[in-house]
């Protein structure tokens, strides 16, 4: 390691959200007496580009927070606003809410977006984007996907596929072109100036009908096409492929990650791309670790990948009370520093690591 910071938070999380000021938003999940929404400030070694040499203050601070009555599974920064959206069971309905102001450190419930059918559907995934108006992009299956105007609740698009698989993720491409992944791996495409319009790509490798997936998504550069950044997806048996999203036909690659397979469902897999070094992904969800690879000598043999670094930070934290190893939750990558990530775990514990480039590849 370059660097490592810890901060224990008051219980388990399964998401990290970089908000704007470089701000990141955690929440809690599985307690019925309510779940800590907190926005935290990094120690002040993250707040600069450049790696800094010694300082005093190591530790996150709690700058906002509040409570949500039910389990927080996923939550979304609305860019170019003061409001998050979360989700969570026991419903696919969505809550908004407000990030305090400069006078107060309350972040409070504002609104409920109740869905359509949305009794007994499974939580929804969500991705935002602020290109024409503050919009949700949502959805617990493959047709039942909508667009929401979060700040006058008017809908704006809606899925027109027969299909009706569950949903893994979603993410915005650009403002009118849709990505949407299904637990049984099968992605696809849409557009919402056509709503009956589905292309889908690729199918996964044939497999167990246990297996789940998920996918990532790479920001593109500045000026370059989203649909020229490939495609990840990571299933429960630890096997990824890479997509060109130009030429869905086939896969860019495929390997399989040297994990072994969750021994309870996969509900915390995660797969994401580094967006500020070329070619780089981290994987979690198996274990207490967080694994790096380098996918740019991956070709379609499918054989095991070496993972450039791993991150076992979480593994030897400490089993806590029930004796069991902590289960990385959820990782993400530091928006400007190239090898600084995120990763929470079911111990409540967040880490904040730079890892060294192997001097064989400098």
């Amino acid at each position: 390691y370059r660097d490592l910071h810890t901060f224990e938070l008051q219980a388990p999380t399964r998401l990290i959200e970089w908000a704007c000021g470089n701000r990141v938003c955690v929440a809690g999940y599985g307690q019925s007496d309510g779940n800590e929404i907190l926005q935290l400030i990094p120690p002040p070694t993250l707040l600069t580009k450049e790696t800094q040499g010694l300082c005093p203050e190591r530790d996150f601070k709690v700058e906002c927070g509040g409570f949500s009555e039910r389990p927080v599974y996923s939550l979304k920064y609305v860019p170019d606003t003061s409001l998050l959206v979360t989700s969570g069971p026991p419903d696919s309905s969505l809550q908004v809410w407000q990030v305090s102001v400069e006078d107060s450190d309350v972040i409070k419930s504002v609104s409920t977006l109740a869905t359509e059918d949305g009794t007994g559907e499974s939580w929804a995934k969500i991705a935002t984007i602020s290109a024409r108006a503050p919009w949700v992009l949502h959805g617990s299956r493959l047709d039942r996907v909508q667009i929401t105007e979060v700040e006058s609740r008017k809908n704006v698009y809606t899925s027109a596929s027969r299909g009706s698989e569950e949903l893994s993720g979603l993410a915005f491409l650009d403002c009118n072109t849709l990505l949407l992944c299904c637990a049984t791996g099968r992605l696809c495409l849409a557009d919402i100036r056509q709503p009956q319009s589905l292309v889908e790509a690729v199918s996964v490798p044939s497999a167990p009908c246990s297996e789940q997936w998920c996918m990532g998504t790479r920001h593109g550069a500045q000026g370059l096409e989203p649909s020229s950044q490939p495609v990840a997806r990571l299933s429960s048996r630890g096997l990824l492929t890479l997509t060109d999203l130009r030429k869905t036909s086939e896969f860019l690659a495929l390997a399989k990650a040297r994990v072994p397979s969750p021994g309870s469902g996969a509900e915390f897999l995660c797969v994401s791309w580094a967006p500020a070094l070329e070619g780089y992904l981290a994987i979690s969800g198996f274990n207490g670790t967080v694994h790096v690879y380098d996918t740019q000598s991956w070709d379609s043999s499918g054989r095991e990948a070496e993972p450039v670094f791993v991150h076992k930070g979480h593994a030897f934290g400490g089993a806590g009370g029930s004796g069991d190893v902590p289960l990385v939750t959820v990782h993400t990558w530091h928006l400007q520093k190239p090898r600084t990530l995120l990763s929470a775990a079911s111990d409540g514990s967040l880490h904040v690591w730079d890892w060294v480039q192997p001097c064989g590849k400098c």
